[in-house]
């Protein structure tokens, strides 16, 4: 099944340039229907509206972590099929085995670039 390049894609980080490397990286791989969000709680606000085929979230945010955010969205049954892709700039074992544990789908760790983005995608929503 191919993949929809106009799908919707929330990105979160509290992180303007974060969201603007993420977006860059997200337009070379052909995805322009990004949308930004800065902290969990306005991820998950902007995720109640509107329909998103992938989240990827940054994990240290203030005042709602992506940790928070993918919790509450497993536990929303209209969000919880959502993809997730949690992106930290550490990647100690408890953080990924606490992920993993509240259902997030993949796991990039700072710094990535267009191609590690690529195969962590590929891998949750299919190759494109």
């Amino acid at each position: 099944m191919a993949v929809d390049k106009s799908m919707q894609i929330l990105i979160v980080d509290d992180y303007k340039t974060m969201l603007r490397i993420v977006r860059n990286l997200l337009k070379q791989l052909g995805f322009n229907n990004v949308d930004e969000a800065t902290d969990g709680s306005q991820a998950l606000s902007k995720m109640r509206g509107k329909d998103y085929g992938l989240v990827i979230s940054d994990w240290n945010m203030e005042p709602m972590t992506g940790y928070e955010l993918l919790k509450e969205v497993r536990s929303d049954d209209h969000l919880k099929a959502t993809p997730f892709i949690m992106v930290t700039a550490e990647s100690k074992t408890d953080n990924v085995i606490a992920a993993k544990k509240a259902g997030v789908n993949n796991y990039i760790v700072k710094p990535f670039n267009a191609a590690t983005l690529k195969t962590k995608m590929a891998a949750v929503i299919g190759d494109f």
